[in-house]
């Protein structure tokens, strides 16, 4: 099999290349005021421990405080309770820092003391200084932005290394501070136009091609950049005053390069896949740096095939989630592969109205969605751009053929979607490194939220938001999740169940078990789904609603409150018509 990259229209494989407005600049938004360096305290933040007087009690507290600040010589009165429970307690007016500790070292002393903290200032975040950012609406608009920037607090992407899977690298100054050793897998030399095939030599020599030379009637198309394009907007250098701002910005970016003229071969993907991810592979060096994020935007047509879903496999088994886009032809994504693989991430394309965008695929096989931007209407001609504002802008370069300067271009495609679930994806391993690709999948998808805008035949949980993913996973624990992506085909007047078998869960499921169902099928009121508990007791999920609708995807919440965790789960579906099937394509357990 062959695949092509995943930017342009609904009708070409290649890349639309958008002029944007090298005129136009913006400047960057105001600066937030800046913390002092030692500023003065004027409260503390204290926390007792439950079994100490001080924990209930506001006239236990007060004396404590008034004692402890006598100790150092200092003023401590006990002011209110928070609504944690902890004390706060003033310091008389503001404080020099050496004395707040003095204060503080006597509560710490304190063995009925949990923890004692200044009572600190925030500020309002800065919008990044990068020139173009103010054009980047794919990463804070709230209609249909990722609201990344909120996430900034708390995660950038350190300590993650993210493997862009595609055409190289084109070397880009906004880029490069992040770029990792990564390797040429193209091992036709005539593709790869490097005159060796596979070496360690990233560089993306132009992916252009001349009328007819990549198949019969095949157009003549210039050379994309389309590696360089998704490396930006997954980690393009931030607050260095220039260009665009990253999703993951101190994540490192991993070049692959596996498509060349004509687009690129499954054996030289596939093999891709598992070095990125800290595979072996014969005849090539050992990969020093292994991604824990690899981003796919590109594919072919077809259902996934046994080499793409076995390197998949074995990437994710080595704790590697996989970003894949979806596809650009306005269709089911089942019938393209990766976009059709399991234990892949794969994204839709929304554009800046917060509607499906008119090119992109759609269906049960989408997980989740993210800007993909559209840089002309559905009705416009295609391979024009008429808004190129609503493109998704990054590092790009202009040269035609071979590399030429650097530049930045919005980009449409679910090419430029995939990129903004790896971003998130290395916020997330950066932020919790003990998350595994299941984990990453199933928070993005539990906190999505619905998409501003329509989208016909399925665009996954929805619209994916950056801050409230990190916010989740980094103040609750991770959850236990457990999947069946196995497909179990529906037959007419028939019953089937996919089995899940839950083990390592302490005590009872939860009230709010959440089941999440992917079912393809052409007439979802044929339909009765039951989840059934490993003691035999039946939870209805959908009953026989939805008439001709196709397909079930969707995330229900079930009060299993009274059932053992541990033991098989099965989710059953009971057909009760004739004319129509399906199968159940995935279905999911999170605890």
């Amino acid at each position: 099999m062959s695949v092509t990259l995943l930017a342009g229209s609904a009708t070409a494989a290649v890349a639309v290349t958008p002029t944007g407005d090298p005129s136009a600049r913006t400047l960057p938004a105001a600066a937030a005021p800046a913390a002092p360096a030692a500023a003065p305290v004027e409260n503390l933040i204290v926390g007792y421990k439950s079994s100490a007087p001080e924990a209930g009690s506001n006239t236990a507290a007060a004396d404590d405080a008034n004692a402890k600040g006598k100790k150092a010589g200092k003023k401590a009165k006990f002011d209110r309770r928070l609504g944690t429970g902890a004390a706060l307690v003033n310091l008389g007016g503001a404080t020099a820092p050496a004395d707040a500790a003095a204060v503080m070292a006597q509560f710490r002393a304190d063995p009925d003391v949990a923890y004692v903290e200044p009572d600190s200032r925030a500020y309002a975040m800065a919008a990044p200084d990068d020139t173009e950012y103010a054009k980047q609406w794919d990463l804070f608009e709230p209609t249909a932005g990722m609201n990344v920037p909120a996430a900034w607090d708390k995660t950038t992407g350190s300590g993650v290394t993210v493997a862009v899977i595609d055409t190289g690298y084109v070397a880009h100054s906004d880029v490069a501070p992040n770029i990792v050793a990564g390797y040429d897998f193209i091992s036709d030399s005539t593709a790869a136009r490097d005159g060796n095939g596979r070496d360690n030599n990233p560089a993306d020599q132009g992916d252009w091609s001349a009328a007819g030379e990549c198949g019969t009637g095949s157009k003549a198309s210039d050379s994309s950049w389309h590696g360089t394009h998704v490396a930006g907007t997954i980690a393009a250098a931030t607050n260095n005053g220039k260009g665009v701002a990253g999703i993951a910005y101190n994540a490192k970016i991993q070049p692959v390069r596996v498509l060349g003229k004509c687009g690129g071969a499954t054996s030289d993907i596939v093999d891709a896949i598992t070095w990125a991810s800290g595979g072996s592979v014969a005849g090539v060096p050992a990969n020093p740096t292994p991604a824990k994020v690899i981003n796919m935007s590109l594919g072919g047509s077809g259902t996934c095939s046994a080499s793409y879903q076995n390197a998949i496999n074995a990437a994710v088994g080595r704790g590697t989630t996989v970003v894949v886009a979806a596809g650009n032809s306005n269709a089911d994504a089942s019938s393209f592969t990766p976009a059709s693989c399991n234990n892949v991430i794969t994204v839709a394309a929304t554009n800046r109205t917060g509607d499906r965008s008119f090119y992109s695929n759609y269906g049960a096989k989408v997980d989740v969605s993210a800007p993909g931007g559209e840089t002309r209407r559905a009705t416009d001609t295609p391979g024009t751009v008429t808004t190129p504002e609503n493109g998704i802008l990054s590092t790009l370069n202009n040269g035609t053929t071979t590399p030429g300067a650097e530049i930045y271009k919005p980009y449409q495609g679910t090419s430029m979607a995939a990129p903004h679930i790896a971003g998130l994806a290395a916020l997330l391993v950066a932020a919790k490194p003990s998350l595994t690709p299941a984990q990453v999948e199933a928070a993005i998808k539990a906190n999505a939220r619905p998409l501003a805008g329509t989208c016909t035949g399925g665009c996954g949980a929805g619209l994916a938001d950056a801050a409230a993913t990190v916010n989740a996973v980094t103040s609750t624990p991770a959850t236990p999740f457990f999947e069946n992506t196995a497909d179990f085909a529906i037959a007419d007047n028939s019953t089937v169940e996919s089995p899940i078998t839950v083990t390592g869960v302490t005590g009872n499921a939860p009230a709010a078990l959440k089941v999440g169902v992917n079912i393809a099928h052409t007439y979802i009121g044929d339909l009765k789904v039951d989840l059934v508990a490993p003691d035999g007791t039946v939870y209805t999920l959908h009953n026989r609603a939805g008439g001709s609708t196709d397909n079930i995807n969707q995330t229900y919440t079930v009060d299993a409150s009274s059932e053992v965790a541990n033991g098989t789960w099965k989710l059953r579906v009971n057909d009760n018509a004739g004319g129509d099937t399906g199968k159940i394509d995935s279905w999911s357990l999170g605890f």
